[in-house]
């Protein structure tokens, strides 16, 4: 029988092809993987269940908890060695204990020897605090930090650490701003909403054909632009605001440095930016008798949304709806939704929202788990993502 030796030291691995222990039987990653779910909560793992049903799989066999002093707790009970591994988590409106669960189980899967670790999250949390702002942190890039693979960076004599998590891959979909790509030092494939949505209009809303898109702010052009565009619809934009923003308030960073000595004078005026005066929320753009369709990529706190619905029935809009890829719908947004103008919210299930949708009958619900069962499908068996970004441009 032949001996492969290690170290001096023999062994009796065979590599005969009749047995089952040689190098070439062992190498299965191109063939395995499995789908988990990260959630410990039964509502948000209902779309990991629809993604494996579209896969053809079972979800993974495992068990997220939390223990009676709220640790975070997981135990993978089936073999991931060698196998690409895709973790679903949802976040729910715990978001914090929803990105514990995903840290501890990739971590977990990392220790288990898993080839890739993949994970699909429909809506990156913090995703909204992708910018500085007063003395503040950019806390999205933060989480991309600890979700990665730990790599080594010497510089200056000083090493540092990067990454924890062990994640070798994102999906997501609709990031708030697609910038943030750049926060990670692995791929993310950022996948659209929109398709389904448009599709939803041209289905489910009788005459869309005599619907103007509308952006709810000048940011939102161009994401209300595609709609239009896409539709063969005409385009109007909301600008001015109901009240002040919060980035236009004074924030503390003119206040004074600590006393101290001073020597020399540049004897220079520095020009300062002025204040910006924003005019009372008002439209640009022509809805009287139509069907005003307002577009965004997250709908939360609804009271922006609720205040431009009134605006546009003033100006002559006979139906409203919201289009938007994530209903994280806070607070108090069924109520407010149920009591106002604004006549459906349509979103995707990339954010569980089953109870607010009890509390609101207007909130309906697209399901994307079919782009993300093909992302997975696509990058396992190692294929091109060009078909699922197919027609979008770089703007959209």
């Amino acid at each position: 029988m032949p001996i492969r030796r290690f170290g001096g030291h023999k062994s009796l691995v065979s590599l005969s092809p009749k047995l089952s222990y040689g190098y070439r039987k062992m190498n299965i990653s191109r063939t395995g993987y499995r789908v988990f779910s990260a959630n410990s909560t039964t509502a948000c793992t209902e779309l990991a269940k629809k993604i494996t049903e579209r896969l053809g799989v079972e979800l993974g066999k495992s068990v997220v908890y939390q223990e009676s002093n709220k640790e975070t707790r997981v135990d993978v009970k089936e073999s991931v060695r060698g196998q690409d591994i895709f973790i679903i988590q949802t976040i729910p409106r715990d978001v914090n204990t929803a990105i514990m669960e995903l840290l501890v189980m990739a971590y977990a899967l990392k220790t288990s020897c898993a080839k890739n670790i993949i994970g699909v999250i429909p809506y990156f949390p913090y995703s909204k605090q992708c910018k500085m702002r007063k003395r503040g942190s950019i806390v999205c890039k933060l989480l991309a930090s600890m979700l990665a693979k730990a790599e080594m960076c010497s510089e200056l004599m000083h090493v540092y650490v990067f990454g924890v998590a062990g994640l070798t891959h994102i999906i997501t979909v609709d990031l708030h701003q697609k910038e943030i790509q750049g926060f990670f030092s692995f791929p993310v494939d950022n996948l659209r909403a929109s398709p389904f949505l448009i599709q939803y209009i041209q289905e489910e809303i009788p005459d869309y054909r005599n619907a103007v898109i509308v952006a709810k702010s000048p940011s939102a052009a161009k994401r209300a632009q595609s709609y239009a565009e896409r539709l063969r619809l005409g385009l109007a934009v909301m600008h001015g605001e109901a009240h002040q923003s919060e980035s236009d308030m004074a924030d503390g960073r003119h206040s004074p440095p600590l006393s101290r000595t001073t020597t020399g004078h540049t004897g220079l005026e520095l020009p300062l930016m002025m204040a910006k005066e924003k005019p009372p929320i008002t439209v640009v753009g022509d809805v009287g008798g139509r069907i005003a369709i307002i577009v965004d990529d997250i709908i939360d706190d609804v009271e922006d949304f609720v205040a431009t619905a009134e605006i546009l029935k003033e100006r002559g809009a006979y139906k409203i709806y919201i289009m938007a890829t994530h209903g994280l719908l806070s607070a108090d947004a069924p109520r407010l939704i149920e009591e106002s103008a604004i006549d459906e919210v349509v979103v995707t299930n990339t954010v569980p929202h089953e109870v607010q949708k009890l509390q609101c009958p207007k909130i309906k619900t697209v399901d994307v788990s079919m782009i993300l069962a093909e992302a997975i499908r696509r990058i396992h068996n190692g294929e091109s993502m060009a078909y699922l970004f197919r027609n979008i441009a770089v703007d959209d």
